[in-house]
């Protein structure tokens, strides 16, 4: 066989000298710079907007950023956001394994709880928790032949903080589920049947290899679940709550200086969501480079069973 030569290309003199005449000229791009200058227009509108109108009351705002009553409302929605996120994650990742479980009767009850909890909006869940005493007024534990061992009012534990606690706890839950069972089933079934055919149990396979592979595709959204949870417990001031929103109403019902509260309110709740966002940022960064990872998580997972059984490599 010969040996294949490359071809070549002739360009006539005249042109080459032609080409070498031409000039280039960017591509003008008429819609982005009159897109740009109506956006610098209405920004620096806006801007004037607020630096010239009186009614904002800008030193009243610096004034009540750091008032007592606003740093407690604020100490009370992140404390009600961490309870709450903590127990939905528990409460949700039940739910999320009844979901995926072989139980026809476990995968209907985590579906009808899914669809009840999802579809009622939270204000209603909320209202209705904390008006619990009108349908159960005494709660009371009595074991036969023994009697009753305690008996308390509902009103005496269904505080409006706890109602608060419990109504938004099961609505999260819901949403939660379903972000857990999405990351459960993103992890190859493969894996799953391989383990149990070594023999494996099932609750091992979700704590050994479902779950912890899992993780890396919950974990970014439950970052997004958390913000909407900060901003969703503003709905706790309708059953006085003393939170972050409450506590700017109950100083402007003085005060009657409400745009300037408002301001306050929407000021701290930019800035915990900013940082929320940073750090929900570097953990997508973090669980984004986990993906890389070229160690057969399927083999770590088997060696750590073996490991357990006892045997030896």
């Amino acid at each position: 066989m010969g040996v294949a030569h490359p071809t070549e290309i002739r360009i006539e003199p005249g042109v080459a000298e032609a080409v070498s005449r031409l000039t280039v000229v960017p591509q003008r791009r008429y819609g982005i710079w009159v897109g740009t200058a109506l956006a610098l227009f209405l920004a620096f509108l806006i801007i004037r907007a607020f630096a010239s109108n009186p009614a904002f009351a800008w030193p009243t705002v610096v004034g009540y950023l750091l008032h007592p009553s606003v740093m407690r409302g604020l100490g009370n929605t992140l404390m009600l956001t961490a309870v709450i996120m903590i127990l939905a994650i528990v409460v949700g990742t039940v739910i999320a394994i009844m979901r995926v479980s072989p139980s026809p009767v476990l995968r209907s009850f985590a579906g009808l709880y899914v669809w009840f909890f999802r579809g009622v909006p939270a204000l209603i869940q909320l209202i209705f928790w904390f008006n619990l005493s009108l349908l159960v007024r005494e709660v009371s534990l009595t074991i036969p032949f023994v009697g009753t061992l305690f008996s308390v009012r509902t009103n005496d534990f269904m505080t409006p903080f706890f109602s608060a606690v419990v109504a938004l706890s099961l609505c999260e839950a819901g949403y939660m589920a379903e972000i857990i069972r999405a990351g459960i089933k993103s992890v190859p079934s493969g894996q799953a049947e391989a383990a149990s055919a070594l023999g494996m149990p099932y609750r091992l396979i979700l704590k050994r290899i479902t779950l912890p592979q899992a993780m890396r595709f919950v974990l970014p959204p439950t970052g997004n679940e958390a913000i909407n949870l900060l901003k969703m417990t503003s709905l706790v001031t309708f059953i006085a709550v003393d939170d972050l929103f409450y506590s700017a109403q109950s100083i402007y019902a003085r005060t009657f200086e409400t745009i300037p509260l408002l301001i306050v309110v929407a000021f701290w709740y930019l800035a915990v969501v900013s940082v929320m966002s940073v750090g929900q940022h570097f953990l997508e960064r973090h669980f984004g480079r986990s993906d890389t990872r070229r160690d057969p998580m399927t083999m770590r997972f088997l060696r750590n069973f073996i490991s357990l059984r006892g045997i030896s490599r």
